[in-house]
């Protein structure tokens, strides 16, 4: 799978990576950051300091409001500067006006939560984050370049320190990089309330299957339950009860020791795809301990490390749990993995959670069992990424909004 995003192409392949164009980006990035950054730090501070003067005569709320709407600007570059060091578009929140002119288009943005996140991811940028930017960068070049400069016969060790550091510059400009347009996205997305109407009823469309899916497995469960098991259950009484009127060693008991083995067995598969569709572990105790109970009966080692603060709504742990356990299908069927393990935390207001084996790698993006798991992610909002190179190990990384119980 081709990498979408600076962190991503960084972790697929941690030495082709210095020869792609992803580094410079990362560079081209962080300095136009600087540049923006800076900019931004010189308006806000005019426009701020006109404000308070000019607000003992009751005339700086013109200024302060144009430092509000000003965000949007910034934002508008920070969504373009972005696909740098992530190629999955950033819809712009805004809507249009609920008005014409520029009063209208005024009103419209100071009623929208989406400008005041703006405002807020400007003020941070401005205040803290180009400053920042310098710093990654100065160390990564600015560092280097004195020690190399400054090289003599009592300071070469420090020499030696500056060109380590300038080769692994590559690495720290996009670490930062890739941090930087992970929060930038955070405050940047649309909301599911500031979608288009269009994309709003794909959302629910897709919500609306989840639940019909899970409607429909607790039903296939009870039908199984109390249909199929309660007739396999009258079969085992009914060759019981022929075993009492057939004699010992005979040809009919060795058939009937037969066909009660394969009705044990035929017993136990539909114990098994009844707890498989309908875990009473999940509904009981949740998705950890769910994750927990599966991988003691997984075919290979599994280390599982969950942590959640409390319980996650019903959809979304059942979803999660179909997610994992298709997962770790695929690795039991096609990697050729030894162990493999599943680790997952809770961040700000995202579920985020990897799983990991030591497989064969080479995993096909386009195959059925990575299409049904990008499926299940983008049902929830979420978004999966896959790296897998050949030879392995493969990481299936997700990131799903999650609402708790």
């Amino acid at each position: 799978m081709q990498p979408t995003t600076a962190w991503q192409a960084m972790a697929q392949r941690p030495l082709s990576f210095l020869t792609s164009s992803w580094p410079w980006r990362s560079l081209a990035y962080l300095s136009s950051g600087v540049v923006v950054g800076a900019a931004a730090m010189v308006v806000f501070a005019l426009g701020l300091a006109a404000g308070i003067v000019l607000l003992v005569v009751l005339l700086g709320v013109a200024p302060l409001v144009g430092l509000v709407l000003a965000s949007t600007s910034v934002a508008a570059v920070e969504r373009r500067r972005l696909r740098l060091v992530d190629l999955d578009r950033l819809d712009d929140p805004h809507r249009a006006p609920d008005a014409p002119g520029l009063r209208g288009w005024i009103a419209t943005r100071l009623k929208e939560q989406a400008t005041w996140r703006e405002l807020v991811f400007t003020l941070l940028s401005a205040a803290a984050l180009w400053w920042l930017d310098l710093l990654v960068l100065g160390f990564s070049f600015g560092v280097p370049a004195t020690m190399i400069a400054a090289t003599s016969g009592e300071t070469w060790p420090w020499t030696v320190f500056g060109v380590i550091v300038l080769l692994s510059s590559p690495y720290t400009v996009t670490s930062w990089a890739g941090a930087r347009a992970a929060m930038a996205r955070t405050f940047l997305a649309p909301r599911d309330r500031e979608l288009g109407e269009e994309l709003r009823e794909v959302r629910a469309s897709q919500s609306r299957l989840l639940d019909s899916f899970d409607a429909e497995r607790v039903r296939i469960e009870r039908d199984l339950h109390d249909g199929a098991q309660q007739h396999l259950v009258s079969l085992g009484m009914t060759l019981g009860l022929m075993r009492l009127e057939v004699e010992d060693g005979t040809a009919q008991d060795e058939l009937l020791t037969q066909a009660e083995k394969q009705l044990s067995t035929a017993h136990k598969e539909l114990r098994a795809l009844i707890r498989g569709l309908n875990p009473p572990v999940l509904a009981d105790h949740g998705l950890v301990a769910a994750i927990e109970d599966y991988a003691g009966r997984f075919p290979i080692p599994v280390t599982v490390d969950l942590l959640m603060p409390e319980r996650l709504s019903r959809k979304l742990e059942t979803t999660m749990y179909y997610l994992i356990n298709e997962a770790m299908t695929n690795i039991a069927k096609h990697s050729g993995a030894t162990s493999a393990e599943v680790h997952g935390r809770y961040h700000a207001d995202l579920f985020v959670l990897d799983i990991k084996d030591d497989g064969k790698g080479g995993l096909d993006p386009a195959g059925g069992g990575v299409t049904g798991l990008a499926d299940r992610v983008s049902a929830l909002d979420g978004r999966m990424r896959v790296s897998s190179p050949a030879g392995g190990p493969t990481l299936v990384h997700v990131e799903v909004p999650c609402r708790f119980a």
